[in-house]
């Protein structure tokens, strides 16, 4: 497995189609295909559809060795309620080509929406099937090819520069995040930047609170939204965070 500073950022613009027929994003999605049980979850943001290619179960995904080397889980191939909050929350903006980085990418809702909004994305994770999953799900959906990095927040890369805006949703679910995605936030964002942190009441919630205040960056913004879809409910909390 690559670590989080090996390789640059993969980016193509344009959404034409490749050569031997087919857009760039069906022929990344056959291979996906032949690796995994891929099903299909259509999701409405703000009044827009954005349909997702994603693992049918996660569980199916799960490796012990990968347990047992970090207590990795792969809680990137289900779509959180987190991140359909986040989505519909950014779609709505004017990227006008500003820069966008999204810590924990999973399979591509939010950086659909910052896709389709208009912003420059480039969408990270520590898994690479994630990243790959939603480089075809942002295609897909925005005909957009998003640039990508695996990245580690244990070890965060130092070339990818800094953003207008960062985001992440429901992120905060390890004890040990907390300060983890406070550093990477200060990392990455631009100083007349902000951060956008969607989080349903985790266990390092308190912890990011605290450690992004204690490296210089306040909240200056809070607000809920509830979400239910069937028996899942839950009240996602959105926190602005930007460098003081």
């Amino acid at each position: 497995m690559s670590t989080s500073g090996e390789g640059e950022a993969r980016q193509e613009a344009g959404s034409a189609g490749v050569a031997g027929g087919g857009e760039w994003w069906e022929r990344e999605l056959a291979g996906l295909r032949e690796r995994f049980d891929v099903a299909e979850t259509t999701v409405a943001c703000a009044g827009r559809s954005f349909t997702l290619y994603h693992p049918r179960n996660a569980d199916t995904l799960i490796s012990e060795a990968d347990y047992l080397k970090d207590e990795r889980l792969p809680y990137w191939a289900d779509i959180w309620p987190s991140s359909r909050v986040l989505a519909d929350h950014v779609v709505r903006h004017k990227g006008n080509g500003r820069r966008a980085l999204e810590l924990g990418c999973g399979s591509g809702l939010v950086a659909c929406a910052l896709a389709a909004a208009g912003y420059k994305v480039t969408a990270t994770d520590y898994y690479p099937d994630a990243l790959e999953f939603t480089r075809v799900n942002v295609g897909r959906n925005t005909g957009h090819r998003i640039a990508t990095r695996m990245v580690d927040w244990r070890d965060m890369p130092r070339d990818l520069g800094r953003s207008d805006v960062v985001v992440a949703s429901d992120v905060l679910y390890e004890h040990t995040h907390g300060e983890l995605v406070a550093e990477a936030v200060l990392a990455t964002v631009r100083d007349d930047g902000y951060a956008l942190i969607a989080d349903p009441g985790r266990l390092s919630l308190d912890a990011f609170l605290q450690s992004a205040e204690e490296s210089g960056m306040a909240v200056t913004e809070q607000w809920s939204a509830p979400f239910e879809e069937g028996a899942q409910k839950q009240v996602i909390q959105l926190f602005v965070v930007r460098i003081r």
